[in-house]
């Protein structure tokens, strides 16, 4: 009943936005009674992270890398961000207000902790193995660019988001050339740890 109801309703989303209406209406699309969008409890945060956790979950079929093609790795990486970003084409524009949602201090955790599964998500698909401490500060650094190139794609007017598309590749050789420059267990541990406050502001978070 909960799936049924919040996919219907993300149908809803381009005209009517992540909002408690499109939650309506995709309750009657289900067959259900409007009163039915009580069950959630969380309202229309429940219909954003619906979206996050499914837009997640598909990237493994929408990107597969053929095996003559022999991308490198950071190829793959490019790749696979740059496809769940497009994904958004269709909601961009009410993207800014689900950030909103997202921002409520008892939305921030559960934000988070999705965009860390779609970094995370996204080094496995492109097959990276490591189990080192380089683990973490890939799977950081990665976070960071994606929800700061989706807030950059909120306000991108080019045709097929060439700019974001752009913006994207400036972060991740940003992000290569810290990690190339920035040395030692203290360091990275002092890096990422303002950089956490930074991650958070740049997916639009008030904190």
């Amino acid at each position: 009943m909960h799936s049924s109801i919040l996919a219907a309703a993300l149908k809803h989303v381009p005209q009517h936005g992540f909002t408690r209406e499109a939650l309506t209406l995709g309750a009657k699309d289900s067959g259900y009674l409007e009163v039915s969008v009580q069950l959630f409890p969380r309202g229309v945060f429940d219909l954003i992270n619906y979206y996050l956790v499914t837009q997640r979950l598909s990237l493994k079929d929408r990107v597969q890398f053929p095996a003559e093609a022999q991308l490198g790795l950071g190829n793959r990486v490019r790749a696979l961000t740059f496809e769940r970003l497009r994904a958004n084409k269709d909601i961009i524009h009410q993207w800014q207000g689900a950030l909103g949602h997202m921002s409520l201090l008892g939305n921030i955790p559960a934000s988070l902790k999705e965009l860390n599964k779609l970094a995370d998500e996204i080094w496995y698909l492109a097959g990276d193995t490591t189990v080192d401490f380089a683990w973490y500060t890939k799977r950081a650094s990665l976070a960071a660019v994606y929800a700061s190139s989706e807030l950059f794609m909120t306000t991108d007017i080019s045709k097929d988001f060439v700019a974001t598309e752009e913006f994207l590749d400036r972060r991740l050789k940003e992000v290569r050339l810290v990690g190339g420059t920035v040395g030692g267990f203290t360091q990275y541990v002092g890096f990422w740890a303002g950089n956490s406050v930074n991650l958070a502001r740049s997916w639009g978070m008030r904190i």
